[in-house]
């Protein structure tokens, strides 16, 4: 199981928000790049980045900070956040990422999903499935829409999507442990390769996840508790193994 630590990118800073919300920000590094650099050293071998300010606004706002990034490390990268445009994902590719992340989008307009993976194949566009009481949220989490978090999963997957970040928005930030019972429901349902979001924040919460494998959990993404000191990466990694 991959772990994956994550670089949530605000006006070019490193930040974490609390169940998505923009008010309850805390900073944590003014330099994304030596932030992933630290991760790599580390033992990372994935990163995941977000662009919050795209995520609210429809358009990626923090290129520059990508860009630091991908000048800073060797291991591969997933980005998403903003993502509405074919030219947006072709932007965030040509910067070094190894593959995007599309969440709103996909929503509203499911043929695009079609057209990237028929472009560039599914191992380079993976689906943001972001849940809140069971259903599809949209707009950096601001809007929840009439989408049955499994209806869309189920839908996607059919389309051709083999991969999906799904996090729970309501556990997002508060270090109280991922929501098991729907990642594992999504899993099942879906038949999606499932990357774990949201409230992932002890060795305990990792490997409940890792015997989720053999159903499809393939990954974790881990933010806030690795920059409070809950648990290293080290501790992280190896629970995942």
């Amino acid at each position: 199981m991959i772990i994956y630590p994550a670089i949530d990118l605000k006006d070019g800073q490193c930040v974490r928000l609390v169940q998505g919300k923009k008010e309850n920000k805390t900073v944590y590094s003014d330099t994304p790049g030596k932030q992933a650099a630290s991760f790599q050293a580390q033992g990372a071998d994935y990163l995941h980045v977000v662009d919050l300010d795209g995520a609210f606004e429809g358009n990626p706002r923090n290129m520059a900070a990508i860009k630091e990034i991908a000048a800073s490390v060797t291991v591969p990268f997933q980005v998403g956040g903003g993502l509405r445009s074919r030219e947006n994902v072709e932007q965030i590719l040509n910067l070094g990422a190894s593959r995007v992340i599309i969440g709103t989008r996909a929503v509203k307009n499911p043929d695009f999903i079609k057209e990237l993976l028929e472009s560039y194949g599914p191992e380079k566009i993976v689906l943001g499935i972001d849940a809140r009481d069971g259903m599809v949220a949209i707009e950096g989490w601001v809007e929840k829409s009439s989408l049955q978090a499994m209806e869309f999963g189920k839908t996607m997957q059919a389309m051709g999507v083999k991969t999906c970040i799904f996090t729970d928005v309501s556990r997002d930030g508060l270090l109280q442990g991922p929501n098991l019972s729907s990642i594992k429901e999504m899993a099942l349902g879906s038949r999606l390769k499932i990357i774990a979001s949201g409230g992932v924040s002890s060795k305990e919460n990792i490997s409940a996840l890792k015997e989720m494998e053999n159903i499809g959990v393939s990954g974790a993404i881990i933010g806030k508790a690795l920059y409070e000191g809950r648990i290293s990466l080290a501790e992280a990694l190896n629970a995942a193994r």
